[in-house]
């Protein structure tokens, strides 16, 4: 057998260009790895400036300013509509159907008062009070609130000169109930008429000509419309002690007083109107989102038919803030990765503790599944992110606690989502607003009551200014952004 031909050794200077060559192949190497893992979301992202305002400075987002008093009305109408659609009596558009046929009634009372109310807020309040129905009951107790404006007993006959007999209205309901179950309608009819006789808050021309009377009471007492209507739920005596710790004047308007108070800020006003329990401070904004239902009845009933399905989606308005058939989401982690390189997303900051921040470890922790790195899903829209920072701020700033509140989800793309549904009952098949980088969830693990009580102000107060929509979920607080935040952001 041919024997091979014996191997060449090396010269020294050859030897050092091959290990030149190995070293430059794998510095190369480490390049390739480094940009692909910069490219599939690992690359660090900076620090954000702290928030950490000072309440009532001039660089507070969020601080009542006069000159946007007209904007915050028309958007705290919108913040609190959901409940409109969601507690209806059969839903929101039957409810407008109801009250819509008693608007000839509602424009006879208008007329009748002499300007103290238009019809558009009076039919408005009879939304709110009854969905429409005259013989609409707060409770079993006719002491209470009953009719098509809600009228107590006390008030009926005390301040408001009706007709009210409570125990004679009470045994005819039942007589009313009997007749109802056996269906006898006829019967019915007499007995509901003889019961409108007794007690004038089921009839309903009598109750809306009372609830006339009492806004022109409450009206010559407080000197404005705005805060007659918000008396009509929280009394005019709660209303005036809140105006009296404003002090800012007897007759400022519902707006001011509403967003210029908070814990911080005018907090003995704020303390009456949040001490209430019952809504109350919210009654004005509800009165004007159903003035606007109403006219969108009228006026243009697909984009009310279309309203009421998103405002129904979901426990939250999220839906109507962001529309599933919008183009936002994002589809997979491509998506994602462009996101961030063309600023659409932004990465969560490096900084978090000094936000009033935590970022959970596990958020993005189905990540590997999909191959990628967990922080392809830790980013959100870049004005999502500024308003969770002021969020954080805030409720420091009130709470006077340094702990943070913990980030446990934030952006996500369909494929994610999908996985999540996959082994969490909670996760939505459908379109989730993760997957559009405006949605982030904070955990509802809180230091003390204290927090607990700025985080709440926080959610409330922002919601009421249609920045954001929330809902409260096992473990966490469920958050989304509007799309126009940075009006209040820049």
């Amino acid at each position: 057998m041919p024997q091979s031909p014996r191997r060449r050794r090396s010269s020294p200077s050859s030897a050092s260009a091959s290990r030149f060559r190995l070293l430059l192949a794998v510095l190369a190497l480490a390049g390739i790895v480094a940009l692909v893992l910069t490219q599939r979301g690992d690359d660090e992202p900076g620090p954000l400036p702290p928030a950490g305002r000072v309440a009532g400075s001039d660089d507070d987002p969020f601080r009542y300013d006069p000159a946007r008093a007209r904007e915050l009305t028309e958007r705290a109408a919108r913040g609190t509509a959901h409940p409109l659609f969601t507690r209806s009596p059969g839903g929101a558009i039957a409810t407008a159907e109801r009250v819509a046929r008693l608007r000839p009634l509602v424009d006879e009372a208008a007329r009748a008062s002499g300007g103290v109310v238009d019809a558009a807020t009076l039919e408005a309040m009879v939304f709110l009070e009854s969905a429409g129905r005259p013989d609409a009951l707060s409770s079993t107790d006719l002491d209470g609130a009953v009719g098509l404006t809600q009228i107590l007993a006390e008030t009926g006959s005390g301040m408001l000169g009706m007709r009210v007999d409570v125990a004679a209205s009470t045994t005819l309901t039942r007589r009313l109930r009997r007749a109802e179950a056996r269906e006898d309608r006829r019967a019915a009819e007499r007995i509901a008429e003889r019961r409108r006789a007794v007690d004038e808050r089921f009839d309903p021309r009598k109750a809306l000509a009372g609830t006339v009377r009492y806004l022109e009471f409450a009206q010559e007492r407080l000197g404005r419309d705005d805060l007659a209507v918000v008396s009509y739920h929280m009394g005019v005596g709660n209303l005036q002690r809140a105006i009296a710790a404003f002090g800012e004047g007897d007759r400022p308007p519902y707006v001011q007083l509403y967003f210029g108070s908070s814990p911080t800020e005018k907090p003995e006003a704020w303390e009456i109107l949040a001490g209430l329990g019952d809504e109350s401070a919210l009654y004005y904004w509800k009165v004007l989102a159903a003035r606007e239902l109403m006219a969108l009845h009228r006026d243009d009933p697909e984009r009310l038919e279309r309203l009421a399905e998103l405002q129904t989606q979901k426990a939250s308005s999220e839906n109507v803030l962001h529309p599933p058939d919008g183009e936002e989401a994002f589809a997979d982690a491509d998506a994602l990765l462009a996101a961030y390189d063309d600023g659409t997303l932004e990465r969560l900051p490096t900084n978090a503790a000094a936000l009033g921040l935590r970022f959970d470890r596990q958020m993005g922790e189905l990540a590997s599944k999909l191959g990628q790195p967990q922080t392809l899903y830790r980013g959100l829209r870049p004005d999502a992110l500024r308003l969770l920072v002021e969020l954080a701020a805030g409720v420091r700033r009130i709470s006077g606690v340094d702990a943070p509140l913990i980030v446990t989800s934030t952006v996500r793309d369909q494929d994610y989502q999908g996985q999540l549904a996959d082994g969490n009952g909670e996760a939505t098949r459908a379109h989730s607003v993760h997957t559009t980088g405006w949605s982030f969830d904070i955990l509802r693990r809180y230091e003390n009551d204290r927090q607990a009580r700025a985080f709440q102000f926080m959610l409330d107060r922002l919601q009421a200014m249609n920045l954001i929509a929330w809902v409260r979920e096992p473990a966490a607080i469920h958050v989304t952004v509007a799309g126009d935040a940075d009006r209040w952001l820049r």
